[in-house]
């Protein structure tokens, strides 16, 4: 096995260096189960922010599904074959009764993608609205629609047929307060009169319901329910970017969009629903489905191939055999009330927020200018992985901690997570 320094070596010559490596000091992973990874010194952390493996690192019962699928068939869809309808059926049976029809593909990315080519197809038009900080994939067309990489080092700005609404944070947003939907409503309706003028049709409103990059974000009440209705007025498609908050993480909710009583007309999931397995989809109603089909044949290589569904369908019933969405209520809820008991000892600490498995914590400096900790941020990721907890950081202002472990972490986990959190705060309060 290579040591550290030879990997970070080949690496060096051999990666693109745009390829990113978590930690000042990074970790060598060599082995994970459950809720923990392993480095080639024997260090167990615990992982409190990968979403990919969504019901655990190593789960036994996909690896039991890539086996037994992977020396049976694996082929591309243009074949019968009965994987990928019975995964299919399973997953719409999760979804509202009209989204119906699947499209697969390998990644969110690639799900995002598609869902921005239905849009435009049928309205004929390239008119996308986003929200501020939004993340929704990195193909040029994803990098188009966000923000938080066109605004961003390296970005090229917003192009002219992107139309961004400020994000819509309770927290530290352009509006605040009981009300601060309306005013988010009123610059949504700006926009849509914008394009208006321009004689141009909205193509459509892609949205996380939760905001994941955009600093772990949730909506005020009203925001998102209203903002469909006007968007669908206008002749909009409305599309819920599911791939970092699906699959019952939000606890309370299979779905994120269900936590803010809307029902998209494209739904997108990926990351978590393969467990680690390049696994994503498009979702949609059969009236959109049966308009995009013009001639055109939709195919993909890999997606939907039957060991990638057979991994699907195993990710599905282990989330239900293990009742890992009324974990995710219950150890989430657990979590943030002790986060928010955090709060009360640590003034660097602004904001608690978020819903089931998918919270964000966020620092300052100051709790009246809510000036950004971003240092302080990054010194607490690193130094909490020296007493194994996996954390990162993210948001406009790289001050917001991310939280969104695999399912099966507990409140044994969330104790110890608290606890780790707590020392390594009194250790930078100390230090400035």
């Amino acid at each position: 096995m290579l040591n550290r320094r030879s990997i970070q070596k080949l690496r060096k010559k051999h990666i693109a260096p745009s390829f990113s490596v978590s930690y000042d000091k990074p970790l060598h992973i060599v082995f994970g189960k459950g809720q923990y990874l392993y480095d080639s010194d024997g260090n167990k952390f615990l992982d409190a922010v990968n979403n990919i493996q969504h019901i655990g690192h190593s789960h036994p019962k996909v690896i039991e599904a890539i086996e037994i699928q992977s020396k049976k068939l694996n082929v591309n869809t243009r074949y019968l074959d009965e994987t990928i309808v019975k995964y299919a059926k399973e997953l719409v049976q999760k979804l509202p009764v009209d989204l119906e029809v699947c499209y697969f593909t390998n990644s969110g990315s690639e799900s995002n993608d598609l869902a921005l080519r239905i849009a435009r197809m049928l309205s004929k038009s390239k008119e996308t609205i986003v929200l501020d900080g939004a993340y929704h994939g990195h193909t040029s067309a994803l990098i188009e629609v966000s923000p938080y990489k066109f605004n961003g080092l390296g970005g090229s700005g917003c192009p002219d047929f992107v139309h961004v609404v400020s994000r819509p944070d309770p927290y530290r947003g352009k509006y605040t307060g009981q009300n601060c939907f309306k005013e988010y409503l009123v610059e949504l309706d700006n926009v849509l009169n914008k394009i208006k003028i321009k004689n141009k049709g909205v193509a459509s409103f892609i949205v996380e319901p939760i905001m994941g990059c955009g600093g772990q974000i949730i909506f005020p009440s009203g925001f998102l329910s209203k903002a469909f209705k006007l968007v669908r007025e206008n002749g909009g498609i409305c599309i819920a970017d599911e791939v970092q908050i699906g699959f019952g993480r939000m606890g309370s909710h299979y779905w994120g969009f269900e936590t803010e009583n809307v029902i998209p007309d494209i739904i997108t999931v990926g990351k978590s629903m393969g467990n680690g397995h390049p696994l994503s989809a498009v979702i949609t109603t059969r009236d959109i489905a049966d308009r995009f089909n013009n001639g055109m044949e939709y195919f993909n290589s890999f997606g939907g191939n039957p060991v990638s569904c057979a991994v699907g369908r195993s990710v599905l019933k282990v989330i239900e055999k293990e009742k890992l969405q009324e974990n995710a209520l219950k150890t989430g809820s657990f979590l943030i009330k002790l986060l928010k008991n955090l709060k009360k000892e640590h003034p660097i600490i602004g904001d608690v927020r978020g819903r089931g498995l998918f919270i964000g914590i966020e620092l300052v400096r100051d709790k009246n200018t809510k000036e950004p900790a971003d240092i302080e941020s990054k010194q607490l990721v690193n130094r909490i992985k020296d007493k194994g907890v996996l954390l990162s950081v993210d948001g406009p202002f790289n001050n917001v901690i991310k939280l969104k472990p695999p399912l099966v972490f507990n409140k044994e986990n969330a104790k110890f997570l608290v606890n780790k959190l707590g020392q390594t705060l009194e250790e930078i309060k100390k230090q400035t």
